[in-house]
């Protein structure tokens, strides 16, 4: 399945530094022909310690990880929803996003202007949400009236939205993003089709200095940014666009070296990657064979059929059976003969859980 994280942020906070390090960390294209990579758009590939482990006791000369689309949404400055700086051109690209990762500024530099004059992130969050909330607000008041019209003549369906849409409403005229009302699964499903921005799940990540990495709670800017993400159940992840630069022009073997001069032991890239997994309740099975090793995203709790999916409908469609172990067991015994041995070689139905970690093959007939 396509993961796509919309990178937002006002100017000069180190947006456009973090997505250029991102871009330059990206999987190659020859891996996911089904991306067209626009100039905005960095696909950058999934860490997962697993795959080498598989490719260790199955041996195959190719690795494919799963992958995330970023993508850096411009034109999100104070009135952008009344047409400043781009205007309401923004807001294509971020509909289109599964998540949204915020990145604020948390250092101090003289030779960085801030658009505002001066650092304040809680400042900054506020206007783009304020901006993201009139958007929103924008789209359910246009809606209203026709869905009041149509559930008073009787129309279930309609009269079900419109009990979700009216607090919709009331918190975005209030100032409150609709990720902090806590609604279920089931109401953001009846409001799917209104693309509310302020539904997306979002995180934030802290932009420090190279000085603050290895203490960034010490921050009092990066502080206020956990204070404030704790209120609506968002992740803060501190990160430094420099020394994200810098490592993504490194070789794999210099990485490492070059994260323990600064105490790290990854870099905040890997750590945005697997925030977003964990935001979105995203999980990741394997399939493994003499062709290629490859991971596979879904979300957690579909069944076998669904995961079957993710690699083609026919595959769902004609869904009969998944052959299954777990990486543990591979582990464990080393080889897929020893797993079979061990009665550890599983036949699965439809009602399946997929288990994060599963290996799999799947039996189908269309």
């Amino acid at each position: 399945m396509a993961i796509a994280c919309g990178i937002v942020g006002l100017p000069n906070v180190g947006k456009s530094t973090l997505f250029n390090a991102l871009t330059s960390a990206k999987a190659e294209a020859a891996n996911y022909p089904f991306c067209t990579i626009e100039p905005n758009t960095g696909i950058v590939k999934v860490p997962d310690p697993r795959l080498q482990g598989i490719q260790k006791y199955i041996p195959t000369d190719k690795v494919i990880p799963a992958a995330m689309t970023f993508v850096d949404i411009a034109g999100l400055v104070k009135g952008a929803s009344k047409g400043e700086g781009l205007g309401n051109q923004f807001l294509g690209h971020i509909r289109e996003t599964n998540a949204i990762a915020h990145v604020v500024r948390c250092f101090d530099d003289g030779n960085i202007v801030h658009v505002d004059g001066s650092v304040d992130p809680i400042r900054d969050i506020e206007v783009i949400d304020i901006e993201l909330m009139l958007a929103d607000l924008d789209s359910v008041t246009k809606r209203h009236n026709n869905l009041q019209k149509t559930a008073k003549t009787g129309d279930k369906k309609a009269a079900a939205v419109l009990g979700v849409i009216e607090p919709v409403k009331k918190a975005l005229e209030d100032g409150r993003p609709v990720r902090a009302l806590g609604l279920t699964e089931e109401q953001l499903e009846l409001i799917k089709d209104y693309h509310l921005i302020t539904a997306k799940k979002v995180m934030y990540l802290a932009n420090v200095s190279d000085n603050d990495i290895t203490n960034p709670e010490k921050n009092p800017y990066v502080q206020k940014v956990i204070e404030h993400a704790k209120k609506e159940g968002s992740p803060v992840i501190p990160i430094c666009g420099k020394i994200e630069s810098e490592i993504a022009e490194l070789a794999e073997d210099e990485k490492l070296e070059f994260l323990k001069d600064f105490s790290l032991t990854e870099s905040g890239l890997n750590k945005v990657i697997r925030s977003g997994y964990e935001l979105l309740g995203l999980q990741t099975y394997f399939t493994a064979g003499q062709v290629e090793v490859r991971a596979w995203t879904y979300e957690k709790g579909w069944k076998a059929p669904a995961c079957a999916g993710v690699i083609h409908s026919d595959f769902e469609r004609g869904f009969i059976r998944a052959e299954v172990f777990h990486y543990e067991d591979l582990m464990k015994h080393k080889s897929e003969g020893a797993i079979k041995d061990a009665g550890l070689l599983r036949l699965e139905g439809k009602e399946y859980v997929v288990r994060d970690g599963d290996i799999m093959h799947f039996r189908f007939g269309v």
